[in-house]
């Protein structure tokens, strides 16, 4: 019997020890987007009684009520209103009394979190069990939340309102494959024609007139179409897209616009997916936005862009959590109904022969891409490849304040491993005619290469030899077997502040069909450090310079002899 008291003390001694175990702070927001920030919070996470816990910021303390508990993650912001105003939910407690329907910290002195430096101290009976400062320990952004996942303090920038959603591995799946110019415009179209329920649709930019036609003609068919599109696009909406939307909108498909509110700041820096979910049981990722010149009509001159239509209703599940969110929001903006928009113009471009029809596969397994809540993977995928890697982009660029580019070094690491690695970016005049741009990327990149004797190649595209307009890919291929198709383009803004889309493809065909075509571009590349024309090309640029040279010379002396 005393060895059982003895025992049950021990027990009643170890409790306190245990119930304050592991609690902390995993997350806080010092500068959020409202006046004078009084909806900045601070998050507890574990397991307890709060008694004897105390919060400070070196100057004024917080406690909690007595026989307060934590069990999960508690919320503590500065006005309860002002945090549902910003999140739409009340939090755990507030510190400066706002509503009745909260109850209060026990507050002694200020307590306001300082948006350009400050500090959080957690305490237990006076011993200091937490601490973090900034700049110091995080650097300080309005409209961030800092939070601390398996161990490390902000693995992304988590803005205020962002999504966080989980990756999920998808087997068994079926997927048609395309590609643009080629088949891009019969994948969509037959997508669209072969809903009975319902579209969503998430794009950058929308000014396609025969998609329009198409969309159009599946609403008329009494299928529900919702169309949500980048309120602020880099130029601003062209006249040509409002005049498209209108027309969509006035005919009763409701269109919003993300982040075009002007007052209220957007989750993201630009939605810049590229996807539709038919009927909720597939979805239509690609990596162009919705113009003729993304989405050529078959046999015309387009972008270089890769496509894949995933039929399972499990993914389509996945991307519709996707839509739900971004689509409901303070800066979402239904579009207003202003005038109708008049038919345009077909963009005259050059005919072309498809080389490349669509393929169906299936056993394929799947992986969604979000940005910026799983845009990890890419690099993690990167980090995977053991024999061969082929990288196909827009551009690519240095991140913030010269920083390299993390995505571009782990690729230069997968050819440190012996990975044969090969790179193939735009040499459209845009992306090229800059300082630091495309050709001085490939010409970094070979440089590299060659000095540390890696087997690592980058090219740029002669476009025009390949019968394209120019490369607006953002794909990969690992080791023959694993595909990305994306929009994410890789600077720093793509992968950690705008909303994109894209699937990770395990599936030897799918490797196959994409690779193909990879080499048939590749074919067309060449390096910085490579004329841009041929001997045979170089004979009219060089009579006219010669012509240039001349009539120079004559227009010289006969000033020298006027003089």
């Amino acid at each position: 019997m005393q060895r059982l008291l003895l025992s049950l003390l021990l027990i009643l001694l170890m409790i306190p020890a245990t119930v304050t175990a592991g609690i902390t702070v995993t997350a806080f927001c010092p500068d959020p987007y409202l006046s004078g920030d009084p909806d900045e919070f601070i998050i507890l996470s574990g397991y307890g009684k709060l008694d004897g816990w105390t919060i400070t910021d070196g100057e004024g303390i917080l406690s909690f009520p007595s026989g307060t508990w934590i069990d999960g993650d508690l919320v503590i912001a500065r006005q309860a209103d002002a945090y549902r105003r910003t999140h739409g939910i009340y939090p755990d407690f507030e510190w400066e009394e706002s509503t009745p329907l909260v109850p209060n910290c026990i507050r002694s002195n200020q307590f306001i979190l300082a948006n350009a430096g400050d500090e959080i101290e957690l305490y237990y009976r006076g011993e200091l069990r937490f601490e973090i400062a900034w700049p110091g320990d995080v650097r300080s952004r309005e409209g961030q939340v800092h939070r601390f996942i398996d161990g490390v303090w902000n693995p992304r920038p988590f803005m205020i309102g962002q999504s966080d959603f989980s990756p999920i591995i998808v087997e068994g799946v079926s997927a048609t494959l395309f590609v643009s110019p080629d088949s891009s415009y019969e994948v969509v179209e037959e997508a669209i024609r072969s809903a009975k329920r319902s579209i969503e649709i998430s794009v950058y930019e929308f000014t396609h007139p025969g998609i329009a036609e198409l969309i159009a003609d599946a609403d008329d068919r009494g299928v529900s179409v919702r169309i949500l599109v980048e309120g602020s696009p880099v130029g601003g909406i062209s006249s040509e897209q409002a005049n498209l939307l209108t027309s969509l909108n006035v005919s009763g498909i409701p269109v919003d616009l993300m982040g075009s509110s002007g007052g209220e700041r957007s989750r993201y820096r630009f939605l810049h997916a590229k996807y539709l979910i038919i009927d909720g049981e597939s979805v239509l990722i690609i990596s162009e936005n919705f113009k003729e010149s993304g989405i050529p009509y078959t046999g015309f001159e387009g972008n270089r862009g890769w496509g894949v239509w995933i039929h399972d209703a499990r993914f389509a599940d996945y991307f519709g959590m996707v839509y739900a969110e971004d689509s409901v929001g303070r800066e979402i903006v239904p579009l207003t109904r202003e005038r109708d928009w008049v038919m345009p113009n077909r963009i005259k471009v050059s005919s072309r022969t498809s080389r490349y029809a669509p393929v169906r596969i299936d056993g394929a397994t799947v992986t969604p891409v979000i940005s910026p809540d799983t845009s990890h993977l890419v690099p993690a995928m990167i980090a995977e490849a053991t024999t061969t890697l082929e990288i196909q982009q827009a551009y690519i660029s240095n991140w913030t304040k010269n920083t390299p580019n993390p995505w571009l070094d782990a690729s230069l690491d997968a050819a440190s491993r012996g990975v044969n690695v090969r790179i193939l970016l735009d040499a459209s005049w845009f992306s090229i005619e800059g300082d630091w741009d495309n050709d001085e990327m490939v010409a970094f990149i070979n440089e590299y290469a060659e000095r540390e004797n890696l087997p690592l190649e980058a090219r740029l595209i002669d476009a025009t030899r390949a019968g394209i307009t120019k490369i607006h890919n953002k794909g990969m291929i690992v080791d023959g077997h694993t595909v990305l198709v994306s929009s994410i383009n890789w600077n720093e803004n793509s992968p950690m502040n705008n909303r994109e889309a894209g699937v990770i493809i395990c599936h030897p065909d799918a490797a196959m069909y994409y690779l193909k075509i990879f080499e048939e571009d590749w074919k067309s590349g060449y390096t910085s450090s490579q004329p841009f024309f041929t001997a045979e090309d170089w004979s009219k640029p060089a009579v006219a310079l010669l012509m240039l040279i001349f009539f120079a010379g004559v227009i010289i002396g006969r000033r020298v002899k006027k003089r």
